[in-house]
């Protein structure tokens, strides 16, 4: 309540402000896409976004609820929720007699966005936020339930070039925009050069130095990364779940090695998430790290450095998430204002600077030349180049689990690289 309370103040105020000053608002004009499609279809919304639409006067105060995982409250005290607490105040300014009133959700599970989401849609429509951040996992589950609105009416020709391909890619479902990236992550290679010395070239580089590098050795993502950078594909031509033994077979004989240099320790096995592999890193239980770039852009670890993932075939290649703004509001009227709050914390001026402050990847191009650090913009401009989103998450539900158990028992020196590929393979085979 108190919350609330003090949001409706400001908001009040920012529009008796922005009375006076009459600043405009308008629509960006992208062009050009990057889709990147999968099944199954997306239930066709009822009622559709009419950008060029201007809500009626009003009387009373337009109320745009905006929903935030715990890590983005502008409550927090932090440099990067200050500047979020900024823009919204500037928002409210520009476009008087609007509040935004936000609530605070936990990521994922029982009671968190999606789960929320879903239930005030079914429950309390009145309830449901204008503006929603979500996930790449949660906006392809949103938009295939039909819980948040496509945006290609406010953008009727994509995301312009300004927005990295990956970004591009995490907003677009099935040739159709539903969401504005605003932080991006990526898997990278952390490291200590005076432990690793210079940035390695190739994974033999790598291994001849002999220095553990740590990852979740009980999880299937290092191995995913690897085998898609190996070349091999997750989907066959039917769109269905698949896994290739040679390419397999290739990332398994790089554990073998490593293991045999000690570059991948058995205790690797038991790491089990990514948290626990950047503990590790921290604890300088290992002098590296395969883990996402929040991990170290938020820490900035002097002693440490950013590098891409060496490349098994000699290109360069990386998995990336990130977090987008998804509009649901179910009024068509509002749902213009809470396009316009979308579009307006995504803007290139305020991402130049927050995404630094937040310790997440840019999603565009002028933002990224806006970092201050040269070598660390340098570095993440590497990484950006070869980052690909996630498959879709059926797949990837049929992949973790056969893949997190071959990858133990390579580890763990139960199977060979060959015999543990073929048996992956023909697991997922089976009905």
């Amino acid at each position: 309540m108190r919350r609330w309370l003090s949001w409706l103040i400001i908001g009040i105020m920012g529009g008796m402000l922005a009375a006076c000053q009459g600043l405009p608002w308008s629509f960006p004009n992208p062009v050009g896409a990057s889709p990147t499609p999968s099944p199954p279809l997306i239930p066709t919304p009822t009622q559709t976004l009419n950008p060029t639409a201007t809500p009626p006067a009003a009387t009373a105060p337009v109320i745009i609820t905006l929903w935030l995982p715990p890590q983005f409250d502008p409550a927090n005290e932090t440099p990067a929720a200050q500047l979020l607490q900024q823009r919204l105040l500037q928002f409210m300014s520009e476009n008087p007699g609007v509040i935004v009133k936000v609530r605070v959700k936990t990521s994922s599970g029982p009671g968190g966005l999606l789960d929320s989401l879903a239930a005030a849609s079914a429950a309390a429509p009145a309830a449901v936020p204008g503006v929603v951040a979500l996930s790449r996992a949660d906006l392809e589950n949103a938009a295939l339930k039909g819980l948040i609105y496509p945006l290609d009416d406010a953008f009727p020709q994509g995301l312009d070039q300004d927005w990295l391909g990956y970004a591009r890619s995490l907003g677009t479902l099935q040739e159709r925009l539903f969401g504005l990236p605003f932080a991006g992550d990526a898997y990278t290679l952390v490291y200590r050069p005076t432990a690793l010395g210079a940035p390695p070239t190739s994974w033999e580089d790598l291994l001849t130095r002999g220095r553990a590098i740590a990852f979740a050795g009980n999880d299937a993502l290092t191995t995913l990364v690897l085998y898609l950078g190996a070349g091999g594909k997750v989907q066959n031509e039917q769109g269905l779940p698949t896994l290739e033994a040679e390419a397999l077979a290739e990332v398994f004989t790089l554990y073998t090695e490593g293991a045999r240099r000690g570059v991948f320790p058995n205790w690797v096995t038991t790491l089990q998430s990514d948290g626990q592999v950047w503990q590790t890193f921290l604890e300088r239980r290992a002098d590296g790290a395969l883990t996402w770039s929040s991990n170290y852009l938020t820490d900035l670890p002097a002693d440490a450095v950013i590098h891409p993932i060496p490349a098994l075939n000699g290109h360069a290649y990386t998995l990336a998430n990130g977090w987008v703004w998804a509009i649901s509001d179910p009024d068509p009227q509002r749902r213009v204002l809470s396009t316009r709050l979308a579009a307006y914390l995504s803007a290139s001026d305020f991402l130049a600077t927050w995404s630094q402050a937040a310790g997440y990847l840019p999603t565009r191009l002028s933002v990224l030349n806006a970092w201050t650090d040269a070598n660390l913009r340098d570095a993440l401009s590497q990484i950006i180049l070869s980052a690909h989103i996630m498959p879709p998450n059926p797949i990837l539900d049929s992949l973790r689990p056969v893949l997190s158990f071959a990858t133990q028992q390579v580890l763990k020196q139960q199977a060979d690289p060959l015999t543990a590929s073929n048996a992956a393979v023909e697991q997922l085979r089976r009905p």
